[in-house]
């Protein structure tokens, strides 16, 4: 991280790996205290013994339950929050109609529900507030449709619009919201989404790695960005995908599934 990060306090979902696990890392080596939230409690301690100022807080966000217990965390004004960081979520990969249904239900309820409930309650104590940042996690499939990846990418495309929204209704507010983009990133997501056949297809120069991202939209958040896009070959993606006609992204995007 070349600059300081402006942030105090931190609250980081889907903490307990992949790019939740960088963003707790970057944010720990800055000094910065955090509550980390996950399901695994067993990794969230091991991470805690990283850090100083960690404080643990084990919640399921596909349940009602969960998310309140959340929510609650981010309004508490004893303990005040500058970053949320809604990174919990994950993928399906397969022909739509022979998909679990309830696995999908599954995943729009973490990708969309609890992101959406997160996001109101982060902005709900920022803006009167008058300062704050929001990183919500999407991903560059948000850009283009994605078979075999449809709902992964449908849900995705629903949290950076919401996020580009949020970002101008709180223009001038003092609150920065953020969406985060990456492209092909080592994580768990490849064995959770079934995609561990056809990674190795892709490039070594194609990947990028969870520490690449999540330093890339912490330095994009304290900028106030509206979209984060870490590296080169995804940026140029992004900037393509908004002049190439809808019928040939289907298309291509079709290919690279089936290659």
């Amino acid at each position: 991280m070349n600059a300081p990060l402006p942030f105090r306090s931190a609250l980081v979902t889907g903490a307990s790996s992949g790019i939740g696990a960088a963003m707790v890392a970057a944010l720990g080596e800055a000094g910065i205290a955090q509550v980390v939230v996950a399901r695994r409690t067993d990794r969230l301690n091991e991470v805690a013994k990283r850090f100083q100022n960690v404080e643990v807080l084990s919640a399921d966000l596909a349940t009602s339950q969960g998310l309140a217990l959340v929510e609650a965390r981010i309004a508490c004004e004893a303990a005040p929050i500058d970053l949320v960081v809604n990174n919990a979520g994950f993928g399906t990969s397969g022909y739509f109609h022979r998909l679990d249904a309830d696995r999908l239900d599954d995943e729009i309820s973490l990708n969309i529900r609890a992101l959406t409930r997160l996001s109101h309650a982060a902005l709900a104590v920022m803006v009167p507030r008058g300062s704050g940042y929001l990183l919500n996690v999407s991903s560059i499939a948000s850009f283009q449709p994605a078979p075999k990846l449809a709902v992964y990418a449908a849900t995705k495309a629903y949290v950076t619009h919401l996020t580009e929204s949020l970002h101008e209704e709180t223009r001038g507010t003092g609150v920065k919201v953020t969406a985060l983009c990456p492209g092909l990133t080592r994580t768990e997501f490849q064995s959770v989404s079934n995609t561990d056949s056809y990674a190795a297809s892709y490039p070594a120069v194609a990947w990028l790695t969870a520490d690449e991202v999540a330093r890339a939209g912490l330095r994009d958040v304290a900028s106030g960005r509206a979209l984060s896009v870490p590296g080169l070959l995804y940026k140029g993606l992004a900037a393509a995908s908004g002049v190439t006609p809808r019928g040939l992204a289907r298309r291509l995007s079709g290919l690279v599934q089936r290659g």
